[in-house]
């Protein structure tokens, strides 16, 4: 008994009551969940020379770690864990312009956090790996575990073309899942839908630059490297291109966003339009008609329920 009430007096104590600190935590968590999954596969089929696992390994542990993600901090942050997504969330007013940056940043630190857990868990074997050398060129690179880089022939325009594609793939597959004006999928079923979204973006799209299409995934984790010994060569490797993994999501998610909606959000009928209205404008209105006294006998049983269990008697007759 003494155990269950210092547990509700924790719990009292420990509530965060700023609702934006608290979607801040949700993001940091499933951030860091997702990259768990993600950085600690790459690190064991690379380090492991591909004995241990093959680079859809890494795919599906990056899929079913958004699920994870998602099914943990969903219900207090919504579980974007990507700017990308975020943005677009702005921009189709489903989040407040005040939280982008909060969020964004919290993904970030999501990710660090995730990078550093991975690299101390993979240490000894990224350093049987690598001879001892952290480096971000040659056969024995291993800062590819943590952050992406595009192959050696591909030109600026095409990689920043690849994260614009991929990104906006995600998002314009995203959307309607829980858009209910459309036909969303039910919502336990959200999260392995997204994560199956994910996997066939990133066994199709990640060839060319490692399938970042998230900023807060390529950055913390790239930020973390330079700090733990990789070095400035993360960031000014293959001319300065740790840029494009962060712009090119976030115009991506934006384009993405707007072709669900020129193509299928406007043209969706209005949930708000009652019964009456529909029918009227149907081409069918006397054969229709009956579903408008249908609707109103509902109504009115309803209404009775109501009223009895208010007044204990009925208040309106028809």
């Amino acid at each position: 008994m003494e155990v269950r009430r210092f547990l509700v007096w924790l719990r009292q104590q420990g509530k965060v009551r700023n609702a934006l600190l608290r979607e801040c935590l949700g993001e940091v968590l499933g951030t860091f969940i997702f990259m768990m999954f993600g950085c600690a596969a790459l690190a064991q089929v690379k380090t492991s020379r591909g004995s241990k696992g093959q680079y859809l390994s890494a795919n599906m542990a990056f899929s079913v770690g958004v699920m994870c993600a998602m099914y943990c901090c969903r219900g207090i942050s919504g579980a974007h864990m990507n700017p990308a997504v975020s943005l677009s969330c702005c921009v189709l007013g489903r989040l407040a312009w005040s939280k982008l940056l909060p969020y964004c940043l919290a993904q970030v630190i999501g990710a660090f956090l995730a990078a550093g857990l991975v690299f101390l868990m993979y240490h000894d074997a990224i350093m049987s790996y690598s001879g001892g050398v952290l480096t971000v060129y040659g056969p024995n690179e291993t800062a590819s575990i943590f952050a992406t880089y595009p192959v050696e022939f591909l030109s600026l325009g095409s990689s920043f073309l690849d994260q614009v594609v991929g990104t906006g793939m995600v998002l314009l597959c995203f959307l309607p899942l829980d858009d209910q004006q459309n036909s969303p999928a039910p919502p336990d079923l959200v999260p392995p839908l997204a994560a199956t979204v994910l996997l066939g973006v990133s066994m199709s799209m990640s060839y060319n630059c490692g399938g970042g299409i998230n900023p807060a995934r390529d950055f913390g984790p790239r930020l973390f490297t330079f700090m733990a010994g990789w070095g400035s060569d993360v960031f000014t490797c293959y001319n300065y291109w740790f840029w494009v993994p962060i712009a090119a999501p976030m115009l991506g998610a934006v384009i993405g966003s707007y072709i669900y909606l020129i193509f299928i959000q406007w043209h969706l009928p209005d949930p708000d339009t009652d019964t009456f209205a529909q029918v009227t404008t149907s081409e069918n209105t006397k054969g229709e008609y009956l579903s408008v006294n249908l609707g109103f006998a509902l109504c009115t049983t309803f209404g009775i329920y109501i009223s009895k269990g208010v007044s204990g008697k009925l208040i309106c007759r028809v």
